[in-house]
């Protein structure tokens, strides 16, 4: 499936970049969210039109996230969890999860579709977790998780 961008998306291209992507990623992310047009001569034209006002759109939302990233980057979030006696956890700790302490500890909205894990959490210990606000903003976390100590 060939589209037009209509924002800066991180992997793949910039506004008015013409791209080439699998036919469900097209369908069911970029177009259903408006982040590209299918392409043809008629969005061509309509992009290279709008290119001004959507780089200025894209600029105005970067500069919101860098905001939001400057709230956040470089702190550390806190789960205590029971564990094993290895420490390894009963579960492990999810997107979803750090989405709703980062909110409840620091009032920053963050999806967790935008917290990028290269491991699964499942241990005790410190884990830098990026957050990709934007295809140019990103901010890094510390999540470090704690043995639960019951009574």
């Amino acid at each position: 499936m060939e589209l037009i961008l209509l924002e800066n998306i991180l992997n793949l291209g910039n506004i008015g970049d013409k791209v080439k992507v699998k036919d469900g990623y097209g369908r069911n992310f970029l177009l259903k969210k408006r982040k590209a047009l299918r392409f043809n001569k008629e969005n061509l034209d309509l992009v290279s039109k709008q290119k001004d006002q959507l780089n200025k759109k894209n600029i105005e939302l970067k500069n919101k996230y860098k905001e939001t990233a400057n709230l956040i980057n470089g702190k550390n979030v806190i789960f205590k969890r029971e564990c094993k006696e290895n420490g390894e956890l009963y579960g492990s700790v999810k997107p979803k999860e750090i989405t709703n302490l980062i909110k409840e500890k620091m009032n920053v909205e963050v999806s967790p579709s935008q917290i990028i894990l290269k491991n699964e959490l499942n241990k005790i210990g410190s884990f830098k977790v990026e957050v990709h606000f934007h295809s140019e903003v990103k901010a890094n976390i510390t999540i470090k998780i704690e043995k639960f100590q019951s009574k």
